[in-house]
């Protein structure tokens, strides 16, 4: 029995971002490769890309044009790509132009010239563009189907037995009956395609055929900008368990009495939605979570959809938070995702280079309704499958993700997400409106935690200067009556009786926090020191809630004397 060494592939960069790791490593040296689509499709471009990028004095170039558009008109866009290197045209990379021949003498006499020049030359590379025109002339010409059949196979057979990587450019060959041959022979095959999907156009790439490497399935994305093709690889699962290393333990959501309802904090590596509707907050929650963040050195990602990220840092240093500081400083990346052809890949692509880039541990997510909105139509019929997928994956490499998600509050249904989406999220934390006496209020409750025990209750909370503040008070009291979809029926019992709203804040800080002045209650509580916090403060001392503590000249501290409602 003969015996055979183990022979490696080498593997030629394909100089597309994206395309290499499509490929499992790159392009295997050698191989014959077929480049198919419909016409604009970016197959010219893909293949220029390609040749200029392994092209070399050692592994020249050659081009062939038959029956297509002349070298000097190809080259004059080419030239507009970034990737165009002039130095290699002429030296390096050689165009043949061979419309002629082909029109004066026929394919026999393109085969005969393909094949002397490949000998003379003994290039590193070979493409022939277009293939498919030469297969539908020589039908045109000589309908015998042993001669088509012969001129396939022989400009196949030459093409891959010469130590060139060799591609052929054409339409869609598998629906040729004279192809083949040409399919057979194929070690490689690249289906390109525009799918137009409403008002949005996505370019998708299908590794179909690939010998001797294991290829990654599927349609991925790509796009065509001045710098080229650039591939977006379909996102996978496989493997995302030990590319990162997910600490035990909590990190803090940057709102001390959220901390407390979920148990001390959002454990590490866990995916959580923030649902509520309009104007409840959900952006401010997401703000802290990421400045806490970075003020615990660990750096953070925002996507937004919906505003112009100078209009988001704007909104944020009303509260006090510097997200231009901490983006300069390096320990946080906005990014601004808004053309209406987005992918899901695309997305993730852009997430985990800024990740990469400055070592993030949180990502938010603002919102997935702009999300969806920006994303192709195409996509938006698996926005499900698209998230679980982009979800997973950023958690599985290490990262912990707050999304935002808003919802239609009607007073009468608890609604969590219109997407369904729920089971993807480790947290669920949802904000409401709620009528007390009369007057419109904020709720929020922990409706899931995968793993972990949580507060049950629904507790007030509130929109202040410095951010948004939970309460220690439940909204109603245990066993108070309500109506559908959780709504108070009625007048709701507040946790203190005959206090006001603001004189029961001002007690729950005073409990939360011993021996304080009014300035540190206004820090607190977002209230002003001057007016409503002295108010309620003489107020709960003269109803025994309070006392207040002299200490000499220095400003006057007060203390609760009264316990909290359990």
């Amino acid at each position: 029995m003969t015996r055979f060494d183990h022979v490696p592939l080498t593997r030629l960069s394909t100089g597309i971002a994206g395309l290499d790791a499509v490929l499992g490593g790159g392009l295997p040296e050698f191989s014959f490769n077929l480049i198919n689509g419909p016409p604009g499709a970016g197959k010219t471009t893909l293949a220029h890309q390609m040749m200029f990028a392994a092209a070399s004095p050692e592994r020249p170039a050659l081009y062939f044009t038959v029956l297509g558009e002349s070298p000097i008109k190809m080259l004059r866009y080419q030239q507009q790509m970034t990737f165009f290197d002039p130095d290699k045209v002429g030296s390096s990379i050689r165009f043949i132009n061979l419309n002629t021949l082909v029109g004066e003498q026929g394919l026999s006499a393109v085969l005969k010239e393909i094949i002397q020049q490949v000998e003379d030359d003994q290039p590193g590379i070979v493409v022939v563009d277009s293939f498919q025109a030469m297969i539908r002339t020589i039908s045109a010409t000589n309908p015998a189907p042993d001669a088509i059949q012969n001129f396939v196979q022989r400009l196949a057979v030459h093409l891959a037995v010469a130590h060139a990587t060799t591609f052929l450019i054409g339409e869609q060959l598998d629906d040729e009956p004279n192809s083949s041959a040409v399919l057979t022979i194929a070690d490689g095959i690249f289906a390109l395609s525009q799918i137009a999907d409403q008002n949005s156009v996505v370019r998708k790439l299908q590794v179909v055929k690939s010998r001797g490497i294991a290829a990654m399935p599927g349609l991925h994305t790509f796009r065509i900008t001045q710098d080229g093709v650039r591939v977006f690889p379909r996102i996978s699962l496989a493997g995302s368990e030990k590319d990162g290393v997910v600490p035990s333990g909590r990190m803090t959501s940057g709102i001390p009495g959220l901390d407390a309802m979920l148990g001390g904090g959002i454990p590490y590596g866990d995916a959580v939605v923030v649902s509520g509707p309009s104007g409840a907050g959900k952006s401010m929650l997401a703000t802290q979570f990421i400045a806490a963040g970075c003020v615990q050195g660990e750096p953070g990602v925002i996507i937004v959809f919906e505003e112009h990220p100078q209009e988001y840092m704007r909104r944020a240093e009303t509260l006090g938070l510097d997200l231009a500081q901490m983006e300069r400083d390096g320990t946080l990346k906005i990014l601004y995702l808004r053309p209406l052809d987005l992918s899901p890949d695309e997305t993730l692509h852009a997430i985990c280079a800024a990740a990469d880039q400055i070592g993030a541990k949180r990502v938010v997510i603002d919102s997935l309704s702009g999300f969806e909105l920006a994303l192709a139509a195409t996509f938006r019929a698996d926005f499900r499958e698209s998230m679980y997928r982009l979800v997973n994956r950023l958690t599985g490499l290490g990262m912990t993700v707050l999304m935002t998600m808003e919802i239609t509050e009607t007073f009468r249904e608890l609604r969590l997400s219109p997407y369904i989406i729920s089971f993807l999220a480790d947290t669920i934390i949802l904000l409401r409106y709620v009528e007390l006496t009369g007057q419109l209020a904020h709720s929020l409750m922990v409706i899931k935690m995968r793993n972990s025990s949580h507060s049950r209750d629904m507790r007030r909370y509130e929109l202040t200067a410095q951010g948004m503040i939970v309460r220690d008070n439940r909204v109603l009291q245990p066993g108070t009556e309500l109506a559908g979809g959780g709504i108070p029926r009625g007048t709701a019992a507040l946790l203190y009786p005959g206090l006001t709203a603001a004189e029961t804040i001002v007690l729950q800080a005073l409990i939360q926090l011993p021996d304080v002045t009014t300035d540190e209650l206004s820090d607190r509580t977002g209230l002003a020191a001057d007016t409503l916090i002295s108010t309620a403060l003489d107020r709960l001392i003269s109803l025994n809630y309070a006392v207040r503590l002299e200490h000499g000249s220095d400003p006057a501290r007060y203390r609760a004397v009264t316990q909290p409602f359990h």
